[in-house]
């Protein structure tokens, strides 16, 4: 069987999952069978069709189970945003068409060599410093849960950085591979237009407070410079640095400390002064109200959870349990609707994906491919990890999304983007072996 074919063999079981999926949530939110589960699974099939065949006809030979591990996530993902909202579901089913075209754009346009894009590395840096500066600007910029992180242009809003991310793994990947062999040697003056936009962009994301993409472009920048060179010495001082850095945020930045309070304290026997209102009050019904929330519904899931369509994520009055339900804390959604052992199967298709992303940067034959295929996946598991380590309270939790499930346009279209990416290189390296 063909790569292609199995990728299609794949997907046909994905419509199928999606068809139950949404057929379990009618069931358990009107007690009745509708043709509207059916009419998902044929909207899901159709647009993975459209981009099955993009990679049918420009990546041949790439690998055959990174678009059907996109789809599940992504059914995953508008089965429990549909769940919760039909409203925002239908938006978010917008948005993955739009990601969709986008993904077979990027295919097209870059299928006979996506190497051109090491001759503008400067200029993708560059922009994706412009891209993180533009939620700091007035008018324009708009600030959410205590980041300024979204653009608003009209009705249209967006998450720049998303974008930026890919740009800056891009620019990375390129200049790494350019001076891989001095910087190993150490020399410092090659680190000057590495540390310079990298610098810029860390500073520009500290002044906007959104530390979870800080925290997701360090871990990055590390990954990669590590693949570059094989130095575990810049790594360690990497480490060192951002130790530095996390002790002087958590005594002179407020949210940071906030942020580490919450996680290490969620709970209080004794009233505390609440940032929100001045107020003395329990932290759990003020500033870890989140947080606590979302624990308590991953608890309620036990081990089998309550079944799709039948969690509780509303009070008596119809207000929501736990806010931002649908973007930052859907994995805690999912936990109590799938259980220990769905959401378990959720991470190891997380996990499965970034296994075949590796696998791709293993094969890959020069080292710009290389490095972008690392640099992909890395930053894919590591932001995987960073919301899920904040909701599951391993980690501080910060605002970052879940790739494919959490609601939200700019996130998915970046992921699909992604995806196209390493098909790229995925194509380019089985072509040639």
């Amino acid at each position: 069987m063909s790569l292609r074919n199995r990728e299609l063999l794949t997907l046909l079981a994905v419509a199928v999952l999606t068809g139950l999926g949404f057929a379990s949530v009618y069931i358990a939110r009107q007690a009745e069978i509708s043709a509207g589960s059916l009419t998902y699974a044929v909207f899901f099939l159709a647009v993975y069709a459209v981009a099955h065949l993009a990679a049918r006809f420009a990546t041949p030979n790439a690998d055959p189970y990174l678009v059907p591990i996109a789809g599940l996530l992504t059914a995953a993902g508008v089965t429990e945003i549909y769940r919760l909202n039909p409203q925002d579901a239908l938006r978010q089913s917008i948005w993955i068409v739009i990601a969709a075209a986008l993904f077979s754009i990027t295919l097209w346009a870059f299928r006979k060599d996506y190497r051109t894009l090491e001759r503008y590395k400067y200029l993708l840096g560059l922009g994706s410093i412009v891209l993180l500066l533009l939620p700091a600007l007035p008018v324009i910029g708009t600030t959410i849960n205590g980041a300024r992180l979204w653009v608003r242009v009209g009705p249209l809003q967006f998450q720049p950085g998303e974008i930026a991310k890919l740009m800056l793994i891009v620019f990375l990947a390129a200049y790494l591979r350019e001076k891989r062999e001095v910087l190993a040697k150490g020399r410092l003056k090659d680190f000057g237009p590495l540390l310079m936009i990298w610098g810029v962009a860390m500073l520009t994301l500290l002044a906007t407070n959104d530390l979870g993409s800080a925290l997701l472009y360090f871990g990055i920048f590390l990954a990669m410079l590590y693949a570059a060179t094989g130095r575990s010495l810049f790594v360690a001082l990497g480490l060192l640095l951002f130790a530095a850095g996390g002790y002087g945020a958590h005594h002179y930045v407020g949210h940071v400390r906030e942020r580490i309070t919450i996680w290490l304290h969620p709970w209080t026997t004794q009233p505390v002064p609440c940032a929100f209102n001045g107020q003395l009050a329990l932290r759990q019904d003020c500033a870890s109200y989140q947080l606590v929330k979302s624990l308590y519904s991953i608890s309620h899931g036990g081990i089998g959870g309550t079944g799709l369509g039948k969690g509780t994520f509303t009070n008596a009055s119809g207000g929501e349990l736990i806010p931002f339900l649908k973007t930052d804390f859907i994995y805690s959604a999912l936990a109590q609707e799938l259980g220990l052992i769905g959401v378990a199967g959720v991470v190891l298709v997380y996990m499965l994906f970034t296994l075949r992303g590796f696998r791709v940067a293993h094969v890959a034959q020069d080292g710009f491919s290389k490095l972008l295929a690392t640099g992909l996946t890395f930053g894919f598991a590591l932001q995987t990890f960073i919301i899920l380590g904040g909701v599951l309270r391993i980690i501080p939790l910060t605002g970052i999304t879940l790739p494919f499930i959490s609601y939200g346009g700019s996130s998915v279209v970046a992921n699909f983007v992604l995806v196209a990416g390493l098909l790229l290189v995925s194509h380019q390296a089985n072509s040639r072996s």
